[in-house]
């Protein structure tokens, strides 16, 4: 949120890592306001089946705009069956031009197991280069982490999972209590 709004609110570190057939989605667990850790053990990684296709999405920001938004981007994908990336521009555009999307503040990271983007609220769709992308106030720690270990023999789960690693000892608004999930297309 804007600090003029509700000064202090701060955080989170969400990852996604593809690699060998799979793409992995990591999200730390801590809220904070302020100085103060409110929760240490929340969900912002969720997996999500409309029409029976599977992605797994991951969220920055405030929670209940991101519950928004993974509802809306839920509901392209039934109008769009399997066609993510089409239900994620349709997403963005109606974030950007929408008067109440359009306050909405959070980012996503989403996959079907094949496709990975970044989707932002100036109604970006981005697919990242060298099969990772990471948002939050933790991400440029994550993003740097894991682009490092990504010509390691190191896994899909294993890159995230240590990457959210060093992000937590260097971002305060990082824990390292996270929420892993995979998908395989």
């Amino acid at each position: 949120m804007a600090e003029d709004k509700f000064p202090g609110w701060h955080g989170t570190t969400i990852i996604g890592v593809r690699k060998g057939g799979r793409v992995v989605v990591a999200g730390d667990g801590q809220v904070s306001l302020g100085q103060t850790v409110i929760k240490g053990s929340a969900r912002k990684v969720r997996r999500l089946s409309p029409g029976g296709h599977e992605v797994v999405a991951g969220f920055a920001g405030s929670t209940a705009d991101a519950f928004t938004l993974l509802e809306r981007l839920e509901k392209k994908l039934e109008a769009a069956p399997g066609q993510l990336a089409r239900a994620c521009v349709e997403l963005a555009k109606d974030w950007r031009m929408d008067k109440y999307l359009r306050n909405l503040e959070a980012m996503l990271i989403v996959t079907d197991g094949a496709d990975l983007y970044v989707i932002t609220g100036a109604g970006d769709v981005l697919e990242p280069e060298h099969d990772v992308a990471a948002i939050g106030s933790g991400g440029n720690y994550a993003l740097a982490a894991a682009r490092g270990l990504m010509e390691s023999d190191l896994d899909a789960e294993a890159v995230a999972r240590r990457a959210m690693a060093i992000a937590a000892d260097i971002c305060v608004y990082t824990n390292g209590n996270l929420t892993v999930e995979s998908i395989t297309k």
